[in-house]
């Protein structure tokens, strides 16, 4: 399993990227899964999937087109991947997380340079603020070539 991540600031573009790389390495053949970090709470107030997660550990939900399952607890990022199942998995946030490589999402302000690490195979966006880089830097719209990117590595 392929690991790639995405990460940038608050509207930095990380989902429209990933939505992107999803439709494109599907496309190529490719199972793709996506994981998507946030630092607000899963909004389910006032849903019978929020009350019954209330009294129970684990709660999945079924429709006819899709299925969903919630755990009462935080998990890392590793215990998750093992309940997926794709060739390429693309991680948008957990910028803290180290061991694989990312993809960084750029705005041209001042911090993006502290987005960038040894782990950092790609930018996308403006550089202005960054300096001399030493990965590859792609528009927003060369999905393609990011896709060629992501094929590369894991």
């Amino acid at each position: 399993m392929k690991l790639i991540g995405i990460i940038g600031y608050k509207d930095s573009g990380k989902t429209t990227l990933a939505r992107a790389l999803v439709r494109e390495l599907t496309a190529r053949g490719h199972r793709v899964a996506a994981v998507k970090h946030t630092s607000h709470q899963i909004d389910l107030a006032g849903k019978d999937t929020a009350t019954l997660l209330e009294a129970a550990e684990q709660v999945a939900i079924v429709s006819a087109d899709a299925t969903g399952v919630f755990w009462r607890k935080a998990m890392n990022l590793d215990d998750l991947l093992a309940y997926l199942d794709a060739d390429v998995v693309l991680v948008e946030g957990f910028k803290g997380e180290k061991g694989y490589p990312k993809i960084a999402c750029l705005r041209a302000e001042p911090d993006d340079g502290d987005l960038l690490d040894a782990h950092t195979i790609a930018a996308v966006g403006p550089t202005d603020q960054v300096g001399a880089l030493d990965v590859p830097v792609f528009d927003c719209d060369d999905i393609g070539r990011i896709a060629d990117l992501v094929e590369q590595y894991g």
